[in-house]
């Protein structure tokens, strides 16, 4: 079937264009040459076109215009990633399909990401009108509604299981695109001045400093080369507990920008949970450890109160093989402040740490969040307790011990 009347069928009449698909034995070759390419290639140049030529017109600014260089920095990467994305989710999908009462089958799990993905390409022709971005989420939506259709037909799980695994499924795509985003972002801050392309490559023979952002995205570039690399094998042989542990281990890397850790046992995490906090006694106390193999996180927490009505929950949480989240926002130097009629958002560095608080400006919750080593996160949220008293309050906790501890469980 061609390109442009299969699009026009899985949008307009899915119920029944998903059967057909079903019984269809394209390669993955073809599904991302002949479909993938074209539809994320005409997404990407609009976006371009729409950011870097038209531009954006806005009130009192004018007209901004994302440099060009940039612009095609960022174009190359989404382009890149459109294949990456559909292949880890494709992988998700099949490991998780006996869980929903579902048959593994990768090249049904492929389709079913692929044709899943045609709103969000669609809706990226719109990009080229910046001001009709809002429209094309909402199209992009529309690739929830493909998805819950498919599942059944495809990975042949029971029709009332199809919510629940959509819901996971699309959690995992989320997580997925916001850490491309992420990504795409950075790239966008280093090609800005136009001096950066070319040491991201490699070939150009820039000597790139080893903490840099640069560096660190092209390490984290390395690193999705050999999970890829890994991945195809385990599609290769048709074994399902490789192509499970592939899929985890894809997950894993995404997650972790390239690296992955298996997170301290909660009996490390415990004493760092006072008796008392914030001139508070401590009331309860718990902890945890869980998550699937690859992607665990652990975490230790308390509640303060004396009964005069102030109150504060402090957690102390390593994110494991989640941590890549962490680092990303490190490497891209996230930062800014927000406020509001009621509340103040602040998010900054200091020194190697970041920092986030929330300050209600009504009596409400205040918020202190400080991540360590660009893994460990210390949250302290107070009902009644001044910013200043959760910020010193953290402060006093053994931070150096959490960042000392920031290798400890590095997985090769």
């Amino acid at each position: 079937m061609g390109l442009v009347d299969r699009v026009k069928n899985i949008l307009l009449t899915p119920k029944t264009e998903w059967p057909v698909i079903a019984g269809e034995k394209p390669s993955t070759g073809d599904l991302m040459g002949g479909y993938v390419a074209p539809l994320a290639g005409i997404s990407v140049l609009c976006g371009f076109i729409g950011n870097s030529v038209i531009g954006m017109s806005l009130p009192f600014v004018g007209t901004y215009r994302t440099p060009i260089l940039a612009g095609i920095g960022v174009a190359v990467f989404s382009f890149a990633m459109a294949f990456v994305g559909i292949f880890i989710l494709s992988l998700i999908i099949n490991a998780l399909a006996p869980t929903f009462g579902g048959e593994k089958n990768p090249e049904q799990a492929m389709k079913v990401a692929v044709y899943s993905y045609t709103p969000a390409w669609i809706a990226g022709i719109l990009g080229i009108i910046p001001a009709l971005g809002l429209i094309g989420v909402v199209v992009a939506l529309y690739g929830l509604y493909l998805l819950y259709l498919g599942l059944p037909q495809l990975m042949r799980n029971p029709a009332e299981k199809s919510i629940a695994y959509t819901a996971v499924v699309v959690i995992c795509a989320i997580v997925i695109n916001v850490v491309f985003s992420m990504m795409a972002g950075g790239v966008l801050m280093l090609t800005g001045g136009g001096a950066m392309m070319g040491g991201m490559g490699g070939s150009a023979g820039i000597a790139l400093d080893k903490d840099s952002p640069a560096a660190k995205l092209e390490g984290f570039g390395r690193q999705m080369e050999e999970v890829g690399k890994k991945m195809e094998a385990a599609q290769k042989s048709g074994d399902p507990n490789k192509q499970m542990q592939a899929a985890m281990e894809g997950l894993g890397a995404v997650l972790g920008g390239g690296r992955r850790f298996e997170p301290v046992g909660i009996e490390v995490l415990k004493p760092l949970v006072p008796d008392r906090f914030a001139g508070l006694p401590r009331t309860s106390q718990g902890a945890e450890k869980g998550g699937v193999a690859g992607l665990q996180m652990s975490k230790a927490e308390a509640r303060y109160e004396d009964g005069s009505g102030k109150e504060v929950e402090l957690e102390v949480t390593d994110t494991g093989g989640a941590g890549g989240l962490m680092g990303l926002a490190g490497w891209m130097n996230v930062q800014g402040e927000r406020e509001d009629g009621s509340r103040i958002e602040r998010t900054r560095r200091e020194g190697n740490r970041m920092v986030h608080e929330e300050v209600s400006k009504t009596g409400g919750d205040n918020e202190y969040i400080v991540v360590l080593g660009d893994r460990f996160v210390v949250s302290a949220r107070g009902q009644g307790v001044a910013i200043d008293t959760l910020r010193s309050a953290v402060g006093s906790l053994d931070l150096a011990k959490l960042e000392s501890m920031k290798d400890v469980g590095a997985v090769k």
